[in-house]
C-alpha cells in the first residue's frame, strides 16, 4: 500500500519581485520645554533626539546590523537621520531621503503644541483621537492628502527595490497610516512605539504586513 502524501504547513516566502520593508518608528525626541521651539523644517517641528533616543538607536542598529538590508531610507526630518546612523555604520550604508515619508504636517499644532495639547486632554485632541482624523487640528493637513502622501513614497522605495530588504526610519503617523491601508483598519488603529520595527511585503498586487511594532531590543536595554 502506497505511503500517504504529507503536506505541512506553508512557511511565508517573499514572492518574487516583492520588496520587504522594515518600517522603523524615530527614537524619542527631545522632550518640549514651554517657551522654547524647536527648529522648523518645512514647517515641520525638528526635534533632535533624546540621550535615551539615542541609545534607542544603538539598540536598533545592534538588532538590524546581522540581516541583509540593502537599503536604508530616511526622512527630510533629523530625528530620522539620527536613528538610522548607527545602522548605517554598522553596514556601510548611505541612507537615502524620502520626503513624502515626513510626518503628517499638525499646522497651528506644530512645534511640540500638539504634545502639550494630548497631555492636557484639550478638547479637539480627544475629539482627533475619537474620530480618528488628524485634520481637526487647525490648519493640519487633510487625511486624504497624508494618506495619499505616505503612500506614493512607500511605492517609490519598494519600486526601487525588488527582491530587496528595505529599512525605512520615519514616523509614528506615517507608520500607522500605511499600516492601515495595508489591512484595511481604521485610520489611527496602529500606534508604534519609538524605536520599534514593523513589517511589510510589498508586490504590485497587494500589501502584507509581516510584523508589527517588535521591541525586544528596546527590552533587553532597560535590563541592563
Amino acid at each position: 500500500m502506497p505511503e500517504p502524501k504529507v503536506f505541512p504547513q506553508i512557511r511565508f516566502e517573499r514572492p518574487p519581485g516583492a520588496t520587504e520593508i522594515l518600517l522603523v518608528r524615530h527614537g524619542e525626541s527631545e522632550p518640549v520645554v514651554e517657551g522654547r521651539d524647536h527648529p522648523l523644517v518645512d514647517g515641520h517641528g525638528d526635534p533632535a533626539l533624546s540621550p535615551e533616543g539615542r541609545m534607542q538607536a544603538e539598540r536598533l542598529g545592534e538588532r538590524l546590523a546581522h540581516e541583509p538590508i540593502d537599503a536604508i531610507y530616511v526622512t527630510t526630518l533629523r530625528r530620522t537621520a539620527e536613528t538610522a546612523a548607527p545602522l548605517a555604520a554598522r553596514l556601510g550604508i548611505e541612507p537615502r531621503v524620502e520626503a513624502d515619508l515626513r510626518e503628517v504636517h499638525l499646522g497651528e499644532w506644530e512645534n511640540g503644541l500638539f504634545r502639550q495639547k494630548v497631555v492636557e486632554r484639550d478638547p479637539l485632541a480627544l475629539r482627533m483621537m475619537t474620530e480618528q482624523s488628524w485634520e481637526v487640528i487647525p490648519g493640519a493637513e487633510k487625511d486624504a492628502a497624508f494618506t495619499a502622501r505616505v503612500r506614493v513614497g512607500l511605492e517609490r522605495v519598494a519600486t526601487a527595490h525588488p527582491d530587496q530588504l528595505v529599512v525605512v526610519v520615519a514616523h509614528g503617523g506615517t507608520i500607522g497610516a500605511l499600516l492601515a491601508q495595508a489591512t484595511g483598519s481604521q485610520h489611527f488603529a496602529f500606534v508604534a512605539d519609538n524605536a520599534s520595527i514593523s513589517g511589510l511585503v510589498i508586490t504590485p498586487e497587494r500589501w502584507i504586513l509581516r510584523r508589527f511594532n517588535e521591541t525586544a531590543h528596546l527590552d533587553a536595554a532597560a535590563g541592563d
